[in-house]
């Protein structure tokens, strides 16, 4: 069982470092399982790969067991893949030899844990159950470039077809420490199956190493099921947590600023027009269905589902409290069953690629572009734009040339606290031009609310048409 890791930032023996292994000595390490081997096939100023080799004695993970028998095949501990493919048996030694690296721990060179490098990372023979697409779904949305290669049941016999076995690369420029917490969660995933009981311990090692990530991660629920064992209460428990996690307190003061918001807007009823003018953008692109991104509470949803043009209506949000009490509002439960059939909201971030968003003749972003800072902005254009690509792109946004005219907003002072930027129309129009550009879109502007001949629109909103291939 190898996993391989490259870096190619110089000076590359860095990961000497970070690792705490010296790339001039193998070292050896007993695990309760066998024995864990590190050392480097290549240490140079320019690339360096460290290799993490595991020597399994399959019949030493059954000694002195904890929990059920198994599948009652008694010969298993004799029989199977345990000493050749990648799976919990890694991730253990991951903790156990490599854990100062996994920790983020480097007494020498305390700096580098924080940076970023060139990783590659290799495991020779993994397990997936669920092919490639699931290596995708696990791995892109954390930003890695994988290649994966499956290998046949057996290449005497090709009429067998395909195994669950895969080559795996995974490319990224990240913190090591990253990698490594990615690796000890996921590895377990792909094979679904430990070769140790879980139990409610295994909650907070999930929790832990999925700190930062997991909680935005769009297959949270199939990466919480598999890795504590399809156990319904422990997977109930780490998502309850996970939402837990996401702070009552920023909740409270969402919700407090958007009602500031909500206030300066009022004697406009900015929102209903904002709205209004969507959902008649979306029906002159003629689009049957649309997910509206960053869906708050989902009143565009509510005005889209009165339509019965629109077939298929789904909303995305990052805080599972606004989705439910969006689902309250929309009154789900009681929806009639061709009603319920158009409509979903889902859980999800604006910050990484999602296979479920592809698909849709348009997509809203109403009122969320101002929340992001530029790395997001930059990643929110990639999500949406290069990888979900829908036929039409709807976004609103304030005109911040506008906000004089508000009475009760003090001078110099955004509409809303957690806004990163208001644009002008001039920004907004220059960002906008560049996306369609670089993405293959059309775009054209519209003002929203009550036009000043001075300052424009309150409001000002951009629908970017795909372009037609010639």
């Amino acid at each position: 069982m190898l996993l391989t890791i490259t870096t190619a930032s110089q000076p590359a023996t860095d990961l000497g470092y970070l690792l705490h292994k010296h790339p001039d000595r193998c070292q050896s390490f007993d695990l309760a399982f066998g024995k864990a081997h590190v050392f480097y096939p290549m240490a140079g100023e320019n690339y360096c790969t460290a290799a993490l080799l595991l020597d399994v004695d399959p019949v030493g993970l059954v000694r002195n067991r904890r929990g059920p028998a198994g599948d009652g095949f008694h010969l298993r501990q004799y029989v199977n893949d345990r000493p050749f493919v990648a799976s919990s048996l890694m991730s253990v030694a991951i903790a156990r030899v490599l854990g100062s690296a996994l920790s983020g721990r480097c007494e020498q060179r305390s700096e580098l844990v924080g940076q970023s490098m060139s990783l590659t990372a290799k495991l020779s023979v993994v397990p997936c159950r669920g092919g490639d697409g699931l290596l995708r779904r696990l791995f892109e949305p954390l930003g890695y470039r994988v290649t994966a290669t499956r290998h046949p049941l057996d290449e005497k016999f090709p009429e067998w077809g395909e195994s669950s076995y895969h080559t795996v690369e995974l490319s990224a420029e990240c913190r090591l420490q990253d990698l490594l917490a990615h690796l000890y969660v996921l590895i377990p995933v792909l094979d679904d199956d430990k070769h140790y009981w879980v139990s409610r311990d295994e909650v907070n090692k999930l929790l832990s190493k999925g700190e930062g990530w997991l909680e935005s991660h769009p297959e949270k629920e199939l990466i919480a099921r598999r890795y504590l064992k399809h156990q319904t209460g422990l997977m109930r428990a780490a998502l309850e947590r996970l939402v837990e996690e996401e702070s009552p307190d920023t909740d409270e003061d969402e919700k407090t600023h958007a009602a500031e918001e909500e206030a300066v807007e009022a004697p406009l009823r900015l929102n209903d027009q904002r709205l209004e003018a969507v959902v008649a953008a979306l029906c002159d692109a003629g689009a049957k269905s649309v997910v509206d991104l960053g869906c708050g509470e989902c009143k565009l949803l509510k005005l889209l589902l009165k339509d019965k043009s629109f077939e298929r209506i789904i909303g995305m949000d990052v805080s599972y409290r606004t989705l439910e009490i969006a689902q309250r509002r929309l009154n789900f439960d009681r929806l009639p069953p061709k009603q319920r059939e158009r409509i979903e909201v889902i859980h999800g971030s604006l910050m990484y690629r999602d296979d479920r968003l592809a698909g849709f003749d348009a997509a809203t972003v109403v009122e969320v572009i101002e929340h992001l800072d530029a790395p997001r902005l930059a990643a929110f254009e990639r999500v949406v734009f290069e990888c979900a690509k829908p036929r039409t792109v709807i976004v609103t946004t304030p005109n911040v040339e506008y906000n004089v005219r508000f009475e009760t907003l003090p001078a110099d002072k955004f509409r809303h606290k957690d806004h990163r930027f208001e644009w002008t129309r001039a920004e907004f129009q220059e960002w906008a031009n560049a996306v369609a550009q670089r993405f293959g879109y059309v775009v054209r502007f519209a003002p929203v609310g009550p036009v000043d001949s001075e300052v424009g629109s309150p409001t000002q909103m951009a629908v970017f048409d795909m372009e037609i291939q010639r």
